[in-house]
């Protein structure tokens, strides 16, 4: 089983765009069994919007592709639409992007929506590496707050890999073992390699972020660790699988 943590279907509001039949086309070539999608922030900024179209273009592709639900947390209804994206559409993830909804990873404001999330056992997936927003032990803190909560940092959880966010994204880790990372984008082959020496294979998860990625370029990047099969194959598919629970109902 290879399964995408991280795809976006529709428009992005920066232009860029992607749409199901391109998504599935790709996924068929590269061998690809399910994905996870997220909404791009659209031109209007409506996310429930975004949300609701995603939903309905997803639904006739249940086989291969699952929804996450994106929120603005600084709009008042923003613990509803979780609600209604998990219990009416059956999103399996939160997806939040600090840097374009321009709030702090580690704000209060954020509590309302991880109370929620808490009662449904699934896990937040959060755009990591943006400087003053969401860098790794921004993250961290919000893993702290809430250790019951299975959180993704996307990236790799530093975007350039280098230097001290490298040393943060590890330190980050070390401190909440409820914290994962995807792969997307993370160009320092030795520090998955590294991750993986020190964590195991259970904290790494496959995920492209395509368009932003190239989809075929990700996976070979994940599929080319120095690891064993049985790694390998935890970390292109197996891990996502546990944890989105997938043969798990989700509580109301």
């Amino acid at each position: 089983m290879t399964f995408d943590l991280r795809t976006f279907i529709g428009e992005s509001f920066d232009g860029r765009k992607q749409n199901v039949e391109d998504l599935l086309r790709s996924m068929d070539e590269l061998k690809i069994d399910m994905a996870l999608v997220c909404p791009f922030r659209p031109l209007s900024y409506n996310l429930h919007e975004a949300n609701l179209s995603l939903a309905g273009v997803i639904a006739k592709h249940a086989d291969r592709l699952l929804g996450a639900v994106r929120i603005d947390p600084w709009q008042p209804d923003a613990p509803k639409i979780l609600q209604r994206g998990v219990e009416e559409h059956g999103c399996r993830a939160l997806f939040l992007n600090p840097w374009e909804e321009h709030f702090r990873a580690d704000t209060p404001r954020l509590d309302p929506l991880l109370q929620r999330l808490n009662t449904y056992h699934i896990p937040l997936i959060i755009t990591t590496g943006y400087p003053w927003l969401s860098e790794a032990l921004q993250v961290c803190s919000l893993a702290l707050q809430w250790p019951e909560i299975p959180i993704v940092m996307t990236n790799g959880g530093q975007i350039n890999i280098s230097g001290l966010g490298q040393a943060d994204a590890t330190l980050a880790l070390h401190k909440a073992p409820n914290l994962y990372i995807e792969t997307a984008g993370v160009y320092r082959q030795d520090f998955l390699e590294e991750t993986l020496q020190m964590f195991g294979p259970g904290r790494i998860l496959y995920g492209s972020g395509v368009p932003y990625f190239d989809q075929r370029y990700e996976l070979l990047r994940a599929k080319y660790l120095k690891a064993t099969r049985e790694q390998i194959n935890a970390i292109l598919g197996e891990n996502t699988l546990k944890l989105l629970g997938l043969g798990r109902s989700i509580p109301n």
